[in-house]
């Protein structure tokens, strides 16, 4: 990588995702610039949803 290239930076955010709402959660964060990166099933059940931006 040369002197001159830019490191790309991430932030990162986690939140839970209510079943009868998750288009809509996703929608909302997706227009704010969040991409969705996985959904995995949360500890106390329940989906939980990881996105990323750029910073």
């Amino acid at each position: 990588m040369s002197e001159s290239a830019e490191v790309q930076r991430w932030e990162y955010f986690v939140t839970p995702l209510l079943l009868h709402n998750e288009a809509q959660i996703l929608n909302n964060w997706g227009a704010q610039g969040w991409e969705l990166v996985q959904i995995i099933e949360g500890p106390a059940g329940g989906n939980v949803a990881y996105l990323k931006r750029k910073a």
